[in-house]
């Protein structure tokens, strides 16, 4: 197991230096002159001069990049004073440190992933599982319609809906916002409940439909029916022979599923205005804040990668064969 997750290490690292790299030279190597970005409107050429001194653009192409990766991981020296590692550099538009405005982003954008993930992972499954347990049947038939339906909504379309209905309209619950979990741990569940419930429709529909299929598939298997010519009960042979077998494939989807996961929290954050990641990536696209979101880029894509080894780890438990591979 050991040296499945070190493999499974090693090209994640090779992975996210392969992602820094093509970040770095497209948004400091493809501009004609990334000074401009941070410069304003009133800008000089003896202010140009003092940015590319200040950031280091005065430099070839490859030392830039060497500097920017060995900031990461020691830190670097700029005008606006140190950088402890890990450093990203600071922002063109307000001059904040890029890791600290990450980190005070982050939470917000981890509670929606996670608890979105919790809630389309027990709905989609449980349902899948009760679809397969009566297939054919009439509640088979409504899981399975209900799927299709949901599958096609989009998040900025059930958002506002959502939000019309349960918190202008009826005022069931109260307006989405994060509030700090250890502060409240009630307010928080309570501020993340629409955009959680929203975030996983999607997701719930296609697992339902996922969990159903892997589920009837595995209760074909020649050990399963094995089992039931043994004479063990069904509820025996569902839960214990072909519930684990049908988690494999859904296991794998998930950790794919995170990076669709991670993109439908940006949009989730726009819909509900959520300060998250997602909020701060497309602030950072409309000011053209380079070292934001190349900050943000790398952090998002070691958060996806790290997810993806844990998800992988997952998966060798289930099916010890995949540790040999």
């Amino acid at each position: 197991m050991l040296r499945f997750l070190f493999r499974r290490s090693l090209g994640a690292i090779v992975i996210l230096l392969l992602i820094s790299a093509f970040t770095f030279f497209l948004f400091f190597a493809a501009p004609k002159d990334p000074a401009l970005l941070s410069c304003g409107k009133n800008c000089t050429p003896d202010a140009i001069a003092l940015i590319h001194k200040n950031l280091g653009l005065d430099k070839p192409i490859p030392v830039q990049y060497w500097d920017f990766m060995s900031g990461i991981v020691t830190g670097r020296d700029f005008a606006q004073g140190p950088c402890p590692a890990p450093c990203f550099g600071y922002s063109f538009a307000n001059g904040d440190p890029v890791w600290d405005t990450i980190i005070d982003r982050f939470p917000t954008t981890i509670s929606l992933t996670i608890g979105g993930a919790a809630v389309f992972l027990t709905v989609g499954l449980g349902t899948g599982m009760i679809a397969a347990w009566k297939q054919g049947k009439l509640v088979d038939k409504v899981f399975s319609s209900a799927s299709l339906v949901l599958s096609s909504m989009q998040i900025y379309f059930i958002g506002p809906i959502v939000l019309a209905l349960l918190v202008y309209n009826l005022e069931i619950l109260g307006q989405p916002k994060y509030v700090n979990f250890t502060d409240n741990p009630a307010a928080w569940f309570m501020g993340l409940l629409i955009p959680w419930c929203v975030l996983s429709v999607i997701f719930t529909a296609q697992y339902t439909r996922m969990a159903r299929s892997s589920m009837i598939e595995q209760l074909a298997e020649e050990h399963v029916r094995t089992a039931r010519a043994k004479g063990m009960t069904r509820g025996t042979v569902f839960f214990r022979y072909a519930w684990r077998g049908s988690l494999i494939p859904i296991v794998t989807i998930f950790g794919i599923d995170l990076g669709s996961l991670f993109g439908g929290a940006m949009i989730t954050e726009q819909t509900f205005a959520l300060p998250g990641l997602g909020t701060l990536a497309v602030k950072s696209v409309r000011d053209t804040d380079l070292p934001m979101v190349m900050g943000v880029m790398l952090f998002a894509a070691a958060f996806i990668v790290l997810f993806n080894i844990i998800v992988d780890a997952c998966y060798a438990f289930i099916d010890p064969r995949v540790r040999l591979s």
